[in-house]
């Protein structure tokens, strides 16, 4: 499998911005390059005052997010992506396309997933780790392959600290958006009786399915191809919906059509900037909060209706 590199240049003011928008469209992760404050770094890093020329010659007033897509995804509709939220953040930028190998970047890749406590119960453990469970945690091994969903991220770690939460036995959940199949295969190791997934990507469908026969819970999960919920019928205890603001608030419209009366829904993807938006677009859906967390610069929200 060849990886296509993505270099997204933007002035350093606008870093912060379009890492999060960048970080929603990488599969394969992303890396910023940024020298602006290359002196206090070197010191407070690694404790020199001495640096290479070529780093010191670096333009201070640009950075460069690195963004990866793997072949089995069109790195086009990444660029798509990026292109539309920059424009509509009225950010200066340039785009370029690099091609990279897979050899070159999977292993690499697998170093930053490590073993990831979330919540009371939860341990998120990559495939090839180990872990000695001396404290009886639930443990969801996961290789989300080319889908989006390690758990690390902050907008899978937050619906995972609420799912850690909120799943009592016998739930049922849906999950649009599944990607790796996360929280769905979550759910079900930590109680809920049976969780449904859709994705519109067929590759994300196929991982899904995979990882729920790495946690042996293939017989409760079930994950299918489509544009949100447009193929799911039936109400559930518990929605989750890892995606983006402009795709949740379209979503907010009609999601009580699968909530139970006393359904939870939990969603994530927000980014701080836009925050306000979503929660005007939950009061107008009849949608209340119940729970908000953050970390980084990213939101999750858990809803009920009113």
């Amino acid at each position: 499998m060849n990886w296509t590199e993505i270099l997204v240049t933007v002035d350093t003011k606008n870093t912060e911005v379009c890492a999060a928008i960048c970080n929603m469209a990488a599969i394969g992760g992303i890396y910023i390059e940024d020298y602006s404050d290359l002196e206090q770094g070197a010191w407070d890093i690694a404790h020199i005052d001495l640096i290479d020329q070529e780093l010191i010659d670096k333009d201070r007033t640009k950075s460069i997010i690195h963004i990866y897509v793997s072949e089995e995804n069109n790195f086009s509709e990444a660029k798509q992506f990026i292109t539309e939220r920059l424009n509509a953040e009225h950010i200066d930028y340039n785009i370029e396309i690099n091609g990279i190998k897979d050899s070159d970047w999977a292993e690499n890749w697998k170093k930053f997933f490590k073993v990831t406590p979330v919540g009371e119960r939860l341990i998120i453990c990559p495939l090839w780790e180990e872990y000695n469970n001396t404290n009886n945690k639930t443990i969801l091994r996961i290789d989300p392959g080319a889908a989006f969903g390690t758990g690390t991220h902050a907008t899978t770690y937050l619906c995972l600290q609420m799912l850690d939460k909120y799943v009592k036995d016998g739930v049922s959940v849906l999950d649009i958006g599944c990607g790796s199949g996360i929280l769905g295969v979550a759910s079900v190791l930590l109680g809920a009786h049976n969780a449904d997934g859709v994705d519109i990507d067929l590759t994300a469908v196929k991982v899904a399915k995979e990882n729920a026969v790495i946690n042996n819970v293939e017989n409760r999960t079930r994950f299918i191809d489509g544009d949100l919920a447009e193929k799911i019928d039936g109400k559930y205890d518990i929605i989750c919906a890892n995606i983006v603001a402009d795709i949740i608030m379209r979503l907010n419209s009609n999601i009580e059509d699968y909530m139970k009366q006393d359904a939870l829904y939990i969603t994530s993807g927000i980014i701080d900037i836009r925050a306000d938006e979503v929660k005007e677009s939950f009061k107008q859906c009849g949608l209340t909060i119940v729970e908000e967390l953050k970390k980084d610069n990213w939101y999750a929200f858990a809803l009920k209706r009113r």
